[in-house]
């Protein structure tokens, strides 16, 4: 039987210079992994009623996210973030104080797996209801370890860490966190308890370890013509990841998908393509693949 994921995390709006669009990892991996067709719950905090609240509540319909987990809070706004754009990339600048920074405890039921990152944990009221649905939570633990200003401290990964069973992360994060706790590999993961290691290498593709951080399983970049922006990219991986360990796919031919599932995705305007029915091809796609063993 196909496992339930729960998601819980930030849901914003990131303002592009021609428009809003709705984003935040947590919501970004939650409206794939609904598009694709896996069971997922979406816990996050959002205004009551204001105009990014409802930028948020319309993509969740038109992606098919069921929005019962969508908290309302009547003294804060929906969360915003501007995005700078230049030659060299994207810069954002995350807003403080948003709904999402008091997000409430949620019961994880039944999950057999289970994402949450360090964006959400800014705030003493949002990390304590993240970490504590976490700790209730009985499946597998894949923490995004999104380490942005005010939450690239090496406490907060460490005790994020600490909660984890999977963790997915880029080489930049990589290196901090060898800096910060161990020297190799195979140190930092006994240090942590850490099952699996999922480093995305942008262009230059993936990689997957297990405890002992022995290689599993790699890939080379998938190509895209067409580059619009990489926003939403990791998360689009990780999105098919996740949804391909729900449905019990083989993982090295699941990582294979999410890595084109996110090229494509560094074709489009944002972390998702405006219309969902451009992805049921990845959507036939993930439910073609064949059933693997235990992960």
């Amino acid at each position: 039987m196909p496992r339930q994921v729960l998601v819980i995390g930030e849901a914003l709006v990131d303002e592009f210079h021609d428009g809003p669009v709705a984003g935040g990892a947590p919501f970004n991996v939650a409206r794939s992994l609904a598009a694709l067709g896996a069971p997922v719950r979406f816990v996050s905090r959002i205004g009551a009623g204001d105009a990014a609240g409802r930028v948020v509540e319309a993509s969740a319909a038109r992606f098919g996210l069921d929005p019962q987990g969508l908290q309302r809070d009547a003294q804060r706004a929906t969360g915003r973030v501007t995005v700078h754009e230049d030659a060299a990339g994207h810069r954002f600048e995350i807003h403080a104080d948003a709904a999402w920074d008091h997000l409430d405890a949620a019961d994880p039921g039944d999950a057999g797996l289970v994402y949450f990152g360090t964006l959400a944990q800014r705030h003493a009221v949002s990390r304590a209801a993240v970490r504590a649905t976490v700790k209730r939570a009985h499946g597998v633990k894949l923490l995004d370890l999104n380490l942005r200003p005010g939450t690239d401290t090496p406490e907060l990964a460490a005790e994020s860490l600490m909660l984890a069973d999977w963790v997915k992360l880029n080489e930049d994060e990589l290196a901090r966190l060898l800096a910060w706790f161990e020297p190799d590999l195979s140190a930092l993961m006994a240090r942590f308890g850490l099952r699996r290691l999922v480093l995305t290498r942008g262009a230059a593709g993936y990689a997957l370890h297990g405890m002992g951080g022995e290689l599993l399983a790699q890939g080379q970049g998938a190509a895209q013509p067409a580059l619009v922006d990489s926003v939403g990219a990791g998360d689009a991986f990780t999105a098919l990841l996740l949804a391909g360990l729900a449905l019990g796919c083989e993982l090295g031919a699941t990582l294979e998908l999410a890595n084109r599932y996110a090229a494509m995705i560094c074709g489009v305007r944002g972390p998702l393509p405006a219309d969902p029915v451009k992805l049921s091809p990845w959507r036939e796609a993930l439910h073609a693949l064949p059933p693997g063993g235990p992960t």
